[in-house]
């Protein structure tokens, strides 16, 4: 039986970068996938996503540029040609990533994990023994169990689409139903979004989910809230109806795009014979620490449930791998004030707290400075669009708890106000930054 210090189960973001660290720190790694490397963000996510979002971006552009006194003769959209072109530059990460794995001396395994007990892990039936094993399977897109379910397709669907739908429906409420809604609608998709609830993006500020809803209607997307989806039939033209409760139906579709959230891939790891606890969700809890339940045993990525981003995946691997094997026994990653972007059109992003939060939280403490204006770029334009910006803060310092963003640049804009905000940044230190003009960015730095 092959021994090593440490084998992760899953290639995606959170297992390869806990794997890296790992062996530059110089333990013996094994790196157990099934699929290709990467996992959802490279092949099924925000990569292939963001790809998308440029052509979309590139769409308005073109729509804006008679305004500014360009006379382009247009002819047409060519889906498949784009998606040929995301394509290759997705085979070519796969393949950098083959090499990537070797020139780190980490051994690949491929095959499907299961654990046999604490310490040992199965793959096509042979044994691997290691002093401690990261879970790391991610997750995969949900469909509802409502009948004729199975007629409509996930995000990962959408990804394997070779034509552009004509009329398509988004199911769903969160970031990956909003970012693809913007899309094909930029791209020249007919597109309803499709709610259960009230709003979008609940768990962001009121700013920012009102801001987006209006730009996207502005846009042509039709958004139908508190919809309580009861089935989909297909028509003897071949379009597809949704059905809602009360006799209630929305139909003429030829695409229906579920986005109503993810679950993890955690039911064939073998998690019961090693002991390891598991939520009802499916979901692995984990410490702080990412420790699970049993000694030796870790869980890192969107498996967690907690803050099912990349970039979350990643710093929590590395931080895991310097405390195992880099004499960092206090390494962890730090959940608060993680900042986040929705690649919608126009991008949201945001850090810390809504202004709700803080309220709760702090009480008469807080005070709030927010601006909404149309940015230079469309001044000549016929349609303007608003860029609104929100600062959350506390205390007679007023330190900033929270910053909020909609319009062209928040997700490049966010980054860099993010290190401000966890160094504990203040109104003041903000009013005493020179501003950039003429840039949006700028409002951040002279709010009143």
């Amino acid at each position: 039986m092959d021994s090593f210090d440490l084998i992760v189960i899953g290639g995606g973001s959170g297992g390869l970068s806990v794997a890296e660290r790992a062996a530059a720190h110089g333990a013996r790694v094994a790196l157990v996938e099934a699929d290709r490397l990467g996992g959802t963000c490279v092949n099924r996510g925000c990569v292939p996503k963001k790809v998308m979002w440029y052509g979309a971006e590139l769409a308005h552009a073109l729509n804006l540029a008679g305004d500014y006194g360009f006379d382009l003769e247009l002819h047409g959209f060519d889906w498949a040609e784009l998606v040929r072109r995301r394509q290759a530059y997705i085979d070519a990460i796969n393949r950098w990533y083959a090499t990537w794995v070797e020139d780190n001396d980490i051994t690949l395994i491929t095959g499907r994990a299961r654990l046999v007990d604490t310490r040992t892990v199965e793959v096509a039936g042979v044994r691997y023994r290691a002093d401690h094993i990261v879970l790391s399977p991610g997750a995969e897109p949900l469909v509802p169990e409502i009948p004729g379910a199975e007629l409509g397709i996930t995000s990962d669907g959408f990804f394997q689409l070779e034509r552009q739908p004509a009329e398509v429906a988004v199911v769903g409420a969160g970031y990956i139903a909003v970012e693809l809604a913007c899309t094909l609608r930029a791209l020249g998709s007919e597109v309803t979004l499709v709610l259960r609830g009230e709003q979008l993006l609940s768990r962001f500020d009121a700013l920012l989910r009102e801001g987006l809803m209006e730009e996207m209607i502005a846009d042509g997307i039709d958004i139908l809230p508190c919809v309580h989806l009861e089935g989909i039939t297909r028509g003897d033209d071949g379009t597809l109806t949704l059905h809602g409760a009360h006799g209630r139906t929305q139909g003429g579709f030829d695409t229906v795009v579920w986005a109503v959230g993810r679950r993890p891939l955690t039911s064939d790891l073998g998690l019961e014979t090693a002991g390891v606890a598991v939520a009802e969700d499916g979901t692995i809890p984990v410490d702080d620490f990412q420790n699970t339940n049993v000694p030796g045993i870790y869980a890192v990525g969107d498996a967690t449930g907690r803050a099912q981003l990349t970039p979350v995946a990643i710093a929590a691997g590395r931080r895991l791998a310097d405390r195992l094997f880099g004499g960092q026994p206090e390494r962890k990653l730090d959940y608060d004030l993680i900042p986040t972007v929705v690649f919608s059109h126009p991008p949201v992003a945001t850090v810390g707290l809504t202004e709700g939060e803080a309220r709760e939280r702090h009480g008469s403490a807080v005070k709030v400075y927010t601006t909404r204006f149309t940015p230079m770029r469309y001044a000549p334009a016929k349609r303007q669009r608003k860029t609104a910006m929100k600062l959350i803060t506390v205390g007679a310092k007023e330190r900033i708890v929270g910053l909020h963003i909609i319009g062209d640049g928040a997700d490049e804009m966010l980054q860099g106000f993010a290190v401000a905000v966890r160094m504990g940044a203040c109104k003041r230190d903000f009013d005493d930054t020179i501003a950039i003009h003429p840039t949006s960015a700028e409002e951040l730095v002279t709010l009143k």
